[in-house]
């Protein structure tokens, strides 16, 4: 009987162990934070959040309060016959501040003028805080009404004229014909296609009924109406010419402007 009571009690002893979890009683040791060690460690964050709130205050004083953060004058680039004084008028943007400019609405203000094609506006940090790129429209044609001359562009778009630019073809509207904003497409494109054929140097007439036309060296008036149709009409003028000419014609008008129809005016008595 002993025998098996030890034996019993060797056996509880090799048994293997096992992780008992603490009862619901027991104690759990945590590690506490002293209140002035607690004081310590917010007073080392407080004084640099300090700082950086000042300074974001002092920089928002100022970008708000600085003349240099608001509009005074701009850059402009691309310019041939305006200044960059009537591109920063047109833009409507002095004095404004750099919070309030809108790049849409400054490029709309100067496609305002009649000499800009196209502009991009680019919006930076003092000193170029605004740089608008200018294209200008090309003058092709100098209209000239009762006096008056303005610039016309290869879309027909009315300019006013800004210097003396040689090369130009000049149109002399009868009529005091002068257009407010654009010239019909189908007249500009003749009026070019006439410049490319007739001798250099010769002016074209422009009249509301006739379209256009010059005076030959005949001094017959000689109407070809508009239309991109130029040389079939040529064609047929120099046929005219030669007929009349070798009729002993003497023409005052001829008028090809219909090139199915055309017709011709003698003068009184010939």
């Amino acid at each position: 009987m002993a025998s098996h009571v030890q034996s019993h009690k060797r056996q509880s002893e090799r048994s293997p162990g096992i992780l008992h979890r603490g009862s619901p009683g027991a104690a759990v040791e945590r590690q506490s934070v002293e209140p002035g060690e607690k004081a310590r460690y917010d007073a080392r964050w407080r004084v640099p959040s300090a700082l950086v709130f000042l300074m974001l205050g002092a920089i928002l004083v100022l970008i708000f309060t600085s003349d240099m953060f608001y509009v005074r004058s701009i850059e402009a680039s691309g310019l041939i016959h305006q200044t960059r004084e009537e591109i920063f008028a047109l833009s409507d943007i002095a004095d404004y501040h750099i919070f309030w400019l809108d790049p849409e609405r400054i490029r709309a203000n100067v496609l305002r003028s009649p000499l800009v094609a196209d502009a991009s506006v680019e919006i930076g940090w003092p000193p170029d805080i605004i740089t608008i790129q200018v294209e200008e429209r090309q003058p092709v044609i100098l209209w000239s009404a009762d006096g008056e001359d303005i610039w016309v562009d290869l879309q027909g778009r009315v300019m006013p004229v800004r210097a003396e630019l040689p090369g130009l073809l000049r149109v002399n509207a009868e009529g005091g014909v002068l257009m407010d904003k654009e010239l019909d497409k189908d007249t500009a494109l003749g009026a070019l296609q006439m410049q490319e054929i007739l001798p250099d140097g010769t002016d074209l007439d422009y009249n509301p009924i006739h379209g256009l036309g010059w005076t030959n060296h005949k001094g017959w008036q000689i109407w070809v109406g508009s239309g991109a149709d130029m040389r079939e009409k040529i064609r047929i003028y120099e046929f005219l010419f030669d007929n009349l000419v070798a009729r002993g014609i003497e023409a005052e008008e001829l008028n090809i402007a219909n090139p199915d129809a055309p017709f011709y005016r003698v003068l009184w008595g010939r």
